[in-house]
């Protein structure tokens, strides 16, 4: 009697994304940017605290912000007030302000040993990595929420690109301007980005009692 060829049994792999909050990642509220800022500055860790007020300033994606440059932020002995950089994804300019207390942790972070001589705003360690890869940077991201007791599945480097025009939006409404802020060219991807559409609709819906 012929036996059929079976399919070999394979042992389940679990999902790569089990356990994992899959989606939009959130933007961090006001309160949740002062308590970060006030632990790095307790630590006196001059390096993340402007990196992380450059992140909620520059409104960039990840891969634009840990490759910028002294250059693009610092000229004639001072911080810009506001810079413009070429954004990798769309090859198209984007804009950006620089606040003034983002201004001094950069002077800050600037004078410090390590950036002595360094082409790139945030060099990396080894001699072969001219800057912190994205890798670094969501990890950063995710020790700055774990610190003040977020759930870091919930929040990624998009939350801190997210977080200040989240705010724009709720205070303004604005979405052209929210647009240009994150350099997008499609006001579609802008809607889509900060979830409007669902969060007006709450917002009807929370205003109706019945």
């Amino acid at each position: 009697m012929q036996i059929p060829n079976l399919p070999a049994i394979r042992a389940r792999r679990p999902a790569w994304n089990q356990g994992r909050i899959i989606g939009q990642k959130r933007p961090l509220m006001p309160r949740h940017v002062w308590a970060i800022r006030v632990r790095l500055e307790i630590a006196e860790n001059h390096r993340d605290l402007a990196l992380f007020n450059l992140a909620i300033d520059g409104k960039l994606r990840g891969c634009d912000l840990v490759k910028l440059k002294v250059a693009d932020v610092y000229a004639a002995g001072q911080v810009k007030e506001r810079a413009s950089i070429i954004q990798s994804k769309t090859q198209k300019p984007v804009r950006f302000e620089i606040t003034e207390g983002t201004r001094k942790s950069l002077l800050c972070w600037m004078e410090q040993p390590l950036m002595t001589g360094s082409e790139y705003l945030w060099p990396g360690r080894f001699h072969e990595r001219l800057h912190i890869s994205t890798r670094q940077y969501a990890r950063l991201v995710r020790d700055w929420v774990e610190s003040i007791g977020l759930q870091p599945s919930a929040y990624g480097t998009h939350s801190m690109r997210r977080t200040k025009v989240a705010q724009i939006y709720r205070k303004t409404g604005n979405l052209r301007a929210v647009q240009l802020l994150l350099g997008h060219t499609k006001m579609d991807s802008t809607v889509r980005y900060l979830g409007v559409e669902l969060e007006d609709a709450l917002a009807i819906a929370e205003a109706v009692e019945i």
